[in-house]
């Protein structure tokens, strides 16, 4: 989905507090964020495609990883990610660590 209707599709995703799990995270030769919503628990990661016309709203990709409840838990379970986001193809890291941190993907 874009990042329009990620934000649509829930209006406390506009709201809450987010924290921001750095900005470049790779998979497939793309850049990532990542990012974790207060209010609702997601983490997400954004991608943003570049082509001739620059960075439009529709190239601006998202797609949540899991959903962890607690500011806590989210910081246990990516312990480490400043380190694991130098590395190739990191994202998977992300995924990974998400998938197995107690809480439920979507």
């Amino acid at each position: 989905m874009d990042i329009e209707e990620f934000y649509d599709q829930d209006p406390r995703r506009r709201a809450s507090d987010e924290i921001e799990f750095g900005r470049e995270w790779y998979e497939s030769g793309l850049r990532y964020e990542v990012a974790w919503v207060a209010d609702t628990g997601e983490v997400y990661a954004m991608a943003e495609s570049y082509d001739r016309h620059g960075v439009t709203t529709q190239s601006v990709t998202v797609e949540i990883l899991a959903v962890i409840e607690g500011r806590d838990a989210i910081t246990s379970v990516l312990t480490g990610w400043r380190d694991a986001m130098a590395q190739p193809e990191s994202l998977a890291w992300v995924r990974a660590r998400v998938a197995g941190g107690g809480g439920s993907r979507t």
